[in-house]
């Protein structure tokens, strides 16, 4: 029989982001019942190393684990290996897949959401795979062998990495990318020309500005044919194309969604109660208001933090800023803060070809970064980049751009 229980969170997604909400709660001092759902078998897990380290063999999945079946029992969790049906938001219930009814007091959506397909004949092959949980990793990790030819669909972020990864175990890479340039969502051309060069040298054949058309069948291996009508002979298929974000549970719930379930800089929806955090809420930027949705390892962090506090009655508004990195053989990526069109932006270069931008507003304030380059080379610099935009600090773009100014000096 449906029940309420004004003493009970439910929260939608048992990954990252629901599986620290539900620490944190625990942490602020919630001694209600926490339900975490979600229809994966694993406990909650970290996903950044899924395209890398454990692709390579230099961590086990299960080292990924935020929560073991221990700890989530001395924290008193309750977890539902299933999927959420529907909501009732007036009668605060969740009606599960395995028939259960579960009664709320506050409910928070953390359920991310799913690879993007390509829509294209042949992706239901074995053989095509995606990489999102940590069975996809497994799947995909059985055949990265040296020799065997990985085709990667998509020149963003877990796409680069994949490639990176297969290329360190000696697997032939190609790797198609329908824009202009690689990361050309979030990356200036510049540091996108920087990755594209280091790939290019790692032996990956890149193709730009092309797209898949067709995946079929031929002597045990699939046969990807290109929109430049050209056709590669491979041994398997990661498409990586981004996810799409679950927004039809919380949709038919009444709650109002857009590019994600729509939240205030509280994370509170539409509906009295029902928050929204991680990959599937679309947030207005602490900054600039902008409305934004951001699949990252920090931003599951700040906002589970952010909702376990709200769902307990706060009114803590997000405060951090945007911060992503990304690792590709020895080099690394950092987007911190908003770059974005139509700010100054200044280029400082480095010693060994390493880049930094700075992006400045009109009064010169540090209001975001972007740097590419070896990771042991350039880190230390992208930490106190990154922590120049954390303090809101302002500098000249002729004192940014001279690479004898020490960036800890302007702190």
């Amino acid at each position: 029989m449906p029940h309420t229980n004004s003493s009970s969170i439910v929260i939608v997604g048992a990954g990252h982001c629901g599986g620290r909400t539900a620490q944190y709660l625990r942490e602020f001092g919630f001694a209600g019942a926490i339900h975490l759902v979600g229809d994966e078998a694993s406990p909650p897990y970290e996903r950044p190393a899924l395209s890398k380290e454990v692709l390579t063999a230099a961590k086990p999945l299960d080292a990924l684990d935020l929560l073991t079946a221990e700890r989530m029992e001395a924290l008193a969790l309750t977890r539902h290996c299933a999927s959420v049906l529907s909501i009732d938001t007036v009668g605060k219930t969740a009606l599960l897949s395995n028939g259960q009814t579960l009664g709320f007091g506050a409910l928070l959506f953390a359920n991310g959401g799913r690879p993007r397909r390509l829509g294209i004949p042949g992706e239901e092959l074995p053989g095509v795979l995606s990489l999102r949980t940590k069975d996809d990793a497994a799947r995909l990790l059985g055949r990265l062998r040296a020799g065997q030819h990985l085709a990667v669909i998509g020149g963003g972020f877990i796409g680069l990495e994949v490639a990176a990864s297969a290329r360190k175990l000696g697997c032939e890479v190609t790797l198609v990318e329908a824009g202009p340039q690689l990361m050309g969502r979030v990356v200036p051309a510049v540091l996108a020309d920087c990755a594209r060069a280091v790939h290019a040298s790692q032996g990956v054949q890149l193709h730009c500005h092309v797209s898949p058309v067709r995946i079929e069948p031929q002597d045990q291996r699939l046969a990807l044919t290109l929109s430049d009508g050209s056709t590669v002979l491979v041994d398997t298929v990661l498409v990586g194309i981004g996810i799409v974000p679950g927004v039809a549970l919380a949709e038919a719930a009444g709650v109002a969604v857009a590019r994600g379930i729509l939240v205030d800089a509280q994370l509170r929806t539409n509906i009295p109660d029902v928050y929204a955090a991680g990959d599937v809420a679309e947030f207005p930027s602490p900054d600039s208001g902008t409305l934004m949705r951001q699949e990252t390892w920090h931003n599951a962090e700040s906002q589970a933090r952010v909702a376990a506090q709200n769902l307990l009655g706060a009114q803590v508004a997000l405060s951090a800023k945007p911060w992503f990195w990304s690792d590709q053989y020895d080099y690394q990526l950092q987007l911190s803060g908003e770059p974005a069109p139509g700010l100054v932006q200044v280029v400082r270069a480095q010693e060994g070809g390493d880049l930094i931008l700075f992006y400045l507003n009109g009064s010169s304030k540090i209001v975001g970064i972007c740097g590419w380059g070896l990771t042991a080379r350039i880190a230390r610099d992208l930490k106190i980049a990154r922590a120049l935009v954390e303090r809101g600090a302002s500098a000249s773009a002729e004192v940014l751009a001279d690479p004898a100014t020490r960036l800890k000096s302007l702190l």
